[in-house]
């Protein structure tokens, strides 16, 4: 029997995930064959009829059938870019998101040209830290996470990347940096998802750590951890930025207004969904 073209492969695959009920069915499918194939996109497009080994077929078929069980793409291929930065992910962190480069891009505004530190707590593979640190190498960035896995994930994705201005600590949120700072910005994608939330028996957060999506008090535990704590590492006029749900929008902001911030506002990810609530710390009287 011949083996499959890249094309007749791509077709099969991409059946058997829309059937699976996957909503990226022909992303997936690309992603997991460019992936087997070591190719970029391009290579599929171009040569569509050239025909897989057998090894490729059965790998190919093999991640497919990870996908069908719900597997997120990312955990399958090792990989996902954030802020045009190809990251190691593992199961042991957070799949990083595009509706988080929006936090991202807030932090950028509030970091200026003078030298300074930032923090990113709950870092995960790094993305936030790596993709500030990136853009503003006048700046040492300092990403802290809880599982010490993610904290040697994202210290080996900052020497993949060849990032040398953001380094990462194993611990949970402030304790490991109570003799760094003050931080001109402090960043945040916490948990923040109810414990009762039906979605997360839904779709990739079923492979997710619960560690890293879940916070007691309908979510805004470690939301109102990270403000009240916050105050104490800031610089005078520092911004504190942190990711939540798309209802909590106003509910931080009474976090922060209620602890002494100004500023507070609420901004929208590109889905016109309240994502990051942000607010600064004018300084100790």
């Amino acid at each position: 029997m011949s083996l499959p073209s890249i094309q007749e492969s791509l077709v099969a695959a991409t059946l058997l995930l829309t059937e699976s009920g996957a909503d990226s069915a022909k992303l997936d499918a690309s992603v997991l064959l460019c992936h087997v194939l070591k190719k970029p996109r391009s290579y599929l497009l171009t040569w569509p009829e050239k025909a897989l080994t057998e090894e490729q077929n059965e790998v190919f078929n093999a991640l497919i059938e990870r996908r069908v069980s719900g597997e997120p793409v990312a955990y399958i291929t090792g990989e996902r870019e954030f802020w045009s930065l190809p990251l190691k992910v593992s199961p042991t962190t957070l799949i990083p998101r595009p509706d988080t480069e929006r936090l991202v891009e807030l932090a950028l505004d509030k970091i200026g040209p003078e030298s300074g530190k930032g923090l990113d707590l709950g870092t995960g593979t790094g993305a936030i830290a790596l993709a500030l640190a990136s853009e503003c190498p006048h700046f040492e960035f300092i990403g802290v996470d809880i599982q010490a896995d993610a904290q040697v994930l994202a210290t080996e994705n900052a020497r993949q990347l060849s990032i040398r201005n953001a380094r990462f600590l194993h611990g949970s949120w402030f304790e490991p940096v109570v003799n760094e700072g003050p931080f001109q910005v402090i960043v945040s994608n916490p948990p923040y998802i109810d414990e009762q939330d039906p979605h997360l028996a839904i779709g990739d957060v079923r492979f997710e750590p619960d560690s890293a999506l879940v916070a007691k008090d309908h979510g805004l535990a470690d939301l109102r951890h990270i403000a009240l704590h916050a105050t104490k590492y800031l610089a005078n006029n520092g911004w504190l930025l942190m990711e939540h749900g798309y209802d909590q929008g106003e509910a931080t902001r009474q976090i922060l207004t209620e602890m002494g911030y100004e500023s507070v506002s609420t901004e929208q990810d590109y889905a016109g969904q309240d994502r990051v609530t942000l607010g600064q710390f004018k300084g100790r009287n």
